[in-house]
C-alpha cells in the first residue's frame, strides 16, 4: 500500500538547486513504488473539480524570472487516461486535456527521476470548504489501498512569497509558530482543529491566499496518522515539510 502524501514543493528553483529538500525528495522517490500517481497541485486552481485525461500530459513552465536551464527541464511521465475517466466518473469531475504545472512535475522529478509511472492530476478546488477537501481525499484512499496509487498534494506548509528572504535566512518566530502548530495537530490526529487551520497562530500571515495549504487537507483525508518526514526552510519563509499519512 502507497501512503499519501503531502509534499512543500517551495520554488521551482527546487528542481535543480540542492538542498536539504531537494535532497531529501530524492531520496524519499526511492522508498516509494507506486503503479500510478495522483497529485493535486496548488498551481491548478478551480471552482469545480477537475481531471486531467492526457496521455502524454506537457511539461508546463508556469513561473517567470528564472534562469533558462528551468525552462528547459522536461518531466515526460505519461498519463492514465483511464484512471482519469474512472476519477471523473467517482468524483464527478469534469475531464480535461492538461499538462502538470510546476506544483506536480517539480517534486516528481526528483522523487522518479525515470518519469516512467503514469501521473493523473486533479485540479484543486480552492472554493469548497475545509472538510469538503478532506472529503475529496477520503474518495481517493481506496486508490492507495486497493490499486497501489500514490496520492500526492503539494503546496507548501508555509507561503508568504512576500517577505521572501535570501536562501539561507534564519525562519521567523512567526513561521515556526504556525508551522509548529500544525504539526502539533497533525500528529495528535485533531482533525477538528485542522478543519480550522485559518484561525491558527499566524495562519494569515504565512497564507495570505489557502490554495498551498488546501493540497494537506486532500493529503489528509487520503491516508490515515500523519508522520512528518522532512523538515526545513528557505528563504526564511517557506517551510519545507514532507508528511506521509499511512
Amino acid at each position: 500500500m502507497q501512503p499519501s502524501l503531502f509534499i512543500s514543493h517551495g520554488s521551482p528553483m527546487l528542481a535543480l538547486t540542492p538542498g536539504p529538500a531537494h535532497d531529501f525528495l530524492r531520496e524519499l522517490g526511492k522508498t516509494l513504488s507506486p503503479k500510478a500517481i495522483v497529485v493535486v497541485s496548488a498551481h491548478w486552481a478551480s471552482e469545480r473539480l477537475l481531471v486531467s485525461t492526457s496521455a502524454h500530459p506537457e511539461t508546463i513552465h508556469d513561473f517567470g524570472g528564472f534562469p533558462r536551464e528551468l525552462f528547459e527541464c522536461q518531466y515526460p511521465s505519461p498519463g492514465e487516461p483511464e484512471l482519469a475517466l474512472r476519477l471523473a466518473r467517482k468524483l464527478n469531475a469534469v475531464p480535461v486535456e492538461r499538462g502538470l504545472d510546476h506544483g506536480a512535475w517539480v517534486p516528481l522529478s526528483l522523487m522518479f527521476p525515470a518519469a516512467d509511472i503514469p501521473v493523473v492530476s486533479l485540479s484543486l478546488p480552492v472554493t469548497w470548504s475545509s472538510q469538503a477537501l478532506v472529503e475529496l481525499g477520503e474518495k481517493l484512499a481506496a486508490l492507495r489501498e486497493e490499486e497501489g496509487v500514490l496520492v500526492v498534494g503539494s503546496g507548501s506548509l508555509t507561503h508568504n512569497l512576500a517577505e521572501m528572504q535570501a536562501q539561507e535566512a534564519p525562519m521567523p518566530a512567526w513561521v515556526g509558530e504556525f508551522a509548529d502548530w500544525i504539526h502539533e495537530k497533525l500528529t495528535a490526529n485533531e482533525r477538528a482543529a485542522l478543519l480550522e487551520w485559518e484561525s491558527a497562530p499566524q495562519a494569515r500571515r504565512n497564507h495570505p491566499t489557502p490554495e498551498h495549504f488546501q493540497p494537506l487537507l486532500v493529503a489528509l483525508g487520503a491516508g490515515g496518522e500523519a508522520r512528518r518526514l522532512h523538515h526545513s526552510v528557505e528563504h526564511g519563509v517557506l517551510a519545507m515539510d514532507v508528511y506521509a499519512f499511512a
